[in-house]
């Protein structure tokens, strides 16, 4: 019988990651017992895919800090006095406790926020209001006056939070004064403090570069705090504190690093156990945009940290409908289900700019596979840390 089921995406459930426990085991049996359920069981093959969220990684490893770890870095790093603290995301989970721990390290927080949203959409505004005041965001800064002049008070349209007066009481409760003003170009700190904290995420190396062009005396990416060990807390030497997340009122769980031989290990061990050589990554936020609200669900640095080597690359695929209404627009049934996968098996390594794959998706496959994961496991309480994949890399001439 010809084989009608291609990818499958499944949630996998773990028993609770606590700091110490051996991911490698618990991730692998894991994988056994699923495999047995009488109901959802599956039978492994070669290239399926193990997907393990960065959150259990980190977890597992004790990679945390302290508000009081970033306090004395922060004060170490820019001197402790008045600091800007430009771009930040507009997050509970991913920049609150981050920015009670800067607070904690300074004296004072100019804090500029981009507008009408930040990068990863989350809005202050909508930018048709933005326009309707004649305002042009690319060029114009407000004061906190004139921001509520213009705006008076928003609400977050999906956590209900105000975030300007958020952030604006976090910090004072943390002891430092506070300004706020809202401008998209990251100059404009520099009317106010030649110290500055850039905190934004995949646009961070630009507002760096225009900032120390711009003659900023101290400029520091949010990855070169906690980027080594303060009183022996957790770290991250390649990202620091981005891609961070709450994990209690006052500590913070870092991005995992080192996990490599995780991804290895539990490679070898499927290999062992099912003869299968199956592909392992570690990931974190896919990267897709939610179209009703614009936020682009990417908050961490990279979608994947870790994966195994069978994950480089991008896919190399041939688009059925191109070929159903151009190569073979005069077949039907069996004869262009038959020319299709002719074509398939005879196609190219690499079909980078022909026509037969325009509209395939270029991106890399652990961004692709990351997105996958990330949809099918949820930041909720569906208790599937590890995503099983199956399929990804077969396609319509495969049986």
């Amino acid at each position: 019988m010809a084989r009608l089921v291609g990818t499958v995406s499944r949630g996998i459930r773990t028993p609770i990651i606590r700091e110490g426990d051996d991911l490698v085991s618990l991730v692998v049996n894991a994988l056994l017992e699923a495999s047995k359920d009488e109901e959802w069981g599956f039978r492994f093959h070669d290239k399926d895919v193990v997907c393990i969220t960065e959150a259990i990684v980190g977890r597992a490893m004790g990679n945390y800090a302290t508000v009081e770890d970033i306090a004395a870095d922060v004060k170490n790093k820019t001197g402790g006095g008045t600091v800007g603290v430009v771009f930040p995301i507009l997050s509970r989970n991913r920049f609150a406790i981050c920015l009670r721990g800067i607070a904690k390290g300074v004296k004072k927080i100019v804090l500029q926020l981009s507008y009408p949203s930040d990068e990863v959409g989350n809005h202050l505004v909508d930018l048709e209001e933005v326009e309707a005041k004649g305002l042009n965001p690319l060029k114009d800064a407000l004061d906190l006056q004139q921001y509520r002049e213009y705006f008076g008070k928003r609400v977050h349209r999906f956590t209900g939070v105000d975030y300007v007066d958020y952030y604006q009481e976090l910090i004072r409760e943390c002891g430092a004064d506070v300004e706020v003003i809202f401008s998209n170009d990251p100059k404009e700190i520099l009317k106010h403090t030649d110290v500055v904290l850039a905190c934004d995420i995949h646009t961070l190396p630009h507002t760096m570069k225009v900032l120390k062009a711009a003659g900023a005396r101290i400029v520091l990416g949010l990855d070169e705090i906690l980027n080594a060990p303060v009183n022996g807390s957790g770290y991250n030497e390649a990202y620091g504190l981005l891609g961070s997340n709450k994990a209690t009122e006052d500590k913070v769980k870092l991005f995992p690093q080192n996990a490599q031989e995780i991804v290895n290990e539990i490679q070898k061990s499927l290999l062992e156990k099912t003869g299968r050589h199956i592909e392992v990554m570690v990931y974190g936020d896919g990267c897709f945009k939610d179209p009703v609200g614009g936020i682009w669900e990417f908050a961490d640095p990279v979608v994947a940290p870790f994966y195994t080597s069978g994950l480089e690359g991008t896919p190399n695929e041939l688009k059925i409908k191109f070929l159903a209404d151009n190569d073979f627009k005069e077949l039907d049934g069996d004869a262009l289900k038959a020319a299709i996968v002719s074509k398939i098996e005879q196609k190219d390594k690499n079909l980078v700019g022909k026509m037969a794959s325009e509209g395939t998706t270029p991106r890399r496959l652990t961004d692709l596979i990351g997105s996958l994961s990330d949809l099918t496991s949820g930041s909720g309480d569906k208790g599937t840390p590890v995503v099983f994949i199956q399929g990804y890399f077969d396609n319509y001439s495969d049986q």
